[in-house]
């Protein structure tokens, strides 16, 4: 054949116009590694600012260094936003994070109106949602979710503990100041069934506006002037300490009982001894309880230094931490591609951390845990800073959550 020095000019223009490879491009392309993402969602300006907040973040980090993932063959991203406490802000947030930015995992999420607008979503989307910061027994009870983990602690919890105890050592009539809003309206009920259960009287409640208020006088007040014995303070954070702060200021502490039923350490701080002295309070965890709570509190303070960990800190690192033990075990691919099937191998899973020990993780989704009742200690019982809690008594784990029958979660069978 013949070639013309027409076709070999044609040939060869033809072979210049050919994009160049890359030598890296010819060798074998080698996998990515997988990102799992974490998504700290709560309040970091409002009253849980302490409670929960950038602390939450920094242990959900500590879990991340410490379990080191990348060894295991994926990476672990934590990202992190305010909620501000309003439910349509926190679904927006939550869309966008699941739908533009690839997060897997929702954790901490405080207020529990913004916890139950978030339970659709994140059965929508398939994902999972460790909540730690919401109170609300209807989480696992009548609106729960297969995609859901509640970790430790609950209204049904306090009640208990808290309101128990109060009963049992002679309060048995209560009035009620409550924060108008999911979280405050499920504790005072749940604390109300047993006050009455053990033939108590609530003469009445005060519902104040939420998030917002922060003078209480007036409901303070009516509390006095209605006689009872105990004020059942169904509120947290900033509001907890200001309702306690202005009650002391009133003298309403020297003629009423003051039950402080969601109340953390970060509070008591804030507070004083002088004024929080006395305190009934039930945590899940404190961090003098052992000597392993005291090393992992050794560990993640360089990185809160103001700001000790208190049992919603510590379920961030503990709830983070069994979910990539989960995601280790399984492939991050196959947790990353359905949320259901991940939290059933969690709820499988033993749970073992330092702040928490050996724990177990109920169908309904209730990670279950013993609840401690402490009173605050008087000024001069305390050896050193954040030494505040003596403990008063222990509600086993499989006690201090509602009997699973109790809750009527749509997912559990009969």
């Amino acid at each position: 054949m013949t070639l013309s020095r027409r076709s070999v000019l044609a040939a060869a223009g033809a072979a210049t116009s050919l994009p160049l490879l890359s030598p890296a491009l010819l060798r074998p392309a080698r996998a990515d590694t997988p990102t799992i993402k974490i998504g700290v969602l709560n309040d970091q300006s409002g009253p849980y600012t302490n409670t929960g907040g950038l602390t939450s973040v920094a242990c959900a980090r500590q879990a991340v260094e410490e379990f080191n993932p990348s060894a295991k063959g994926f990476n672990v991203e934590v990202i992190t936003a305010d909620h501000q406490n309003k439910p349509d802000l926190a679904v927006s947030i939550a869309r966008q994070w699941f739908d533009r930015d690839g997060v897997d995992m929702l954790l901490d999420v405080p207020t529990s109106s913004v916890a139950l607008a978030l339970q659709s979503v994140v059965k929508e989307k398939n994902k999972v949602y460790i909540n730690v910061g919401a109170a609300s027994s209807a989480l696992t009870g009548e609106q729960c979710s297969p995609n859901f983990l509640h970790w430790v602690y609950d209204t049904y919890m306090l009640a208990k503990s808290t309101g128990g105890a109060m009963v049992k050592a002679g309060g048995d009539s209560w009035y009620f100041l409550t924060a108008d809003y999911a979280f405050g309206k499920q504790l005072q009920a749940d604390t109300t069934s047993f006050v009455k259960a053990a033939k108590g009287d609530v003469k009445g409640a005060a519902l104040y506006p939420f998030p917002g208020t922060t003078d209480f006088s007036s409901f303070l007040v009516q509390a006095q002037s209605s006689g009872a014995k105990v004020l059942g303070l169904a509120n947290a954070g900033s509001d907890t300490v200001n309702s306690i702060k202005q009650a002391h200021e009133f003298g309403l502490d020297q003629s009423m009982k003051l039950a402080a039923l969601l109340m953390f350490i970060t509070d008591v701080h804030a507070l004083g001894l002088d004024i929080a002295r006395g305190l009934m309070l039930t945590e899940s965890f404190y961090w003098n309880m052992n000597d392993k709570t005291r090393a992992w509190t050794k560990r993640v303070l360089p990185k809160t230094p103001n700001n000790y960990p208190n049992m919603i800190h510590a379920g961030c690192y503990s709830g983070a931490l069994h979910y990539m033990k989960t995601v280790a075990e399984m492939g991050a691919a196959e947790a990353k591609k359905d949320g259901v099937a991940t939290v059933n191998h969690m709820k499988k899973m033993p749970v073992e951390d330092d702040c928490f020990g050996k724990t177990t993780i109920r169908e309904d989704g209730r990670h279950l845990v013993p609840a401690y009742l402490f009173q605050v200690k008087k000024p001069a019982e305390s050896k050193e800073p954040w030494d505040y809690y003596n403990l008063v008594a222990t509600t086993p784990a499989d006690e201090a959550a509602r009997p699973l029958a109790d809750g009527h979660c749509s997912f559990i069978k009969a």
